[in-house]
């Protein structure tokens, strides 16, 4: 939260300028607010641990995850679908927000509000999510930890085109939840910054 916070008052202005040229360049809000799967509580143990498996099971609790726009509007009631490399709906603003990833930082104020954290595995969309689960195994188990804006898998691979693109994330998700401390949180930051700065992804 500490380096959230720092995050913010850092790039306010960066997020105020970018605000601004993401309503300028396309029709919409400049800040895209979407339902994602967090941190599934019931797999943390804990004395209402089966209370909460009595409810209904999502993966995790929803939450509602910040970003810039980068692509064009999509009418109310669209399907959850996932974005390609060359995906029609970027925008020209938004290939540029996608490739260097500074479309995520409005996520600092989701790890101000609990919802996620600096480093941790990606967090799904909810009927993408119930997807995965039942085809990539060991899926659900990247939600026993709080989901990041950025990880091990983020800085280490590219976008997903396929499903062995998605295994070979889970592998690197639960590598790092096996392994995850405080170093290797500072070194996934450092890490990050050449891949949103010189778009180069650590191999």
């Amino acid at each position: 939260m500490v380096v959230a916070l720092i995050g913010i008052i850092l790039t306010a202005p960066l997020m105020f300028l970018l605000a601004i040229l993401v309503t300028l360049d396309s029709r919409g809000p400049a800040i895209y607010r979407q339902s994602r799967v967090g941190l599934d509580r019931r797999a943390t143990g804990g004395p209402d641990a089966l209370i909460r498996r009595r409810s209904s099971d999502s993966g995790g609790r929803i939450f509602t995850m910040y970003k810039f726009r980068t692509m064009s509007a999509a009418p109310n009631g669209s399907a959850e679908t996932w974005a390609t490399k060359d995906d029609a709906r970027i925008t020209r603003i938004g290939g540029f927000l996608r490739s260097t990833r500074i479309d995520e930082l409005p996520q600092l104020f989701n790890v101000l509000k609990g919802d996620m954290n600096i480093v941790g595995p990606r967090p799904e969309q909810p009927k993408i999510f119930a997807d995965l689960r039942t085809e990539v195994g060991g899926y659900h188990e990247r939600q026993k930890v709080l989901p990041g804006i950025t990880g091990l898998a983020q800085v280490s691979l590219g976008y997903d085109t396929s499903l062995d693109d998605v295994r070979k994330k889970v592998d690197m998700d639960l590598e790092y939840i096996r392994e995850r401390s405080a170093t290797t949180d500072l070194a996934i930051m450092a890490r990050t910054m050449p891949v949103m700065i010189f778009r180069k992804i650590w191999t």
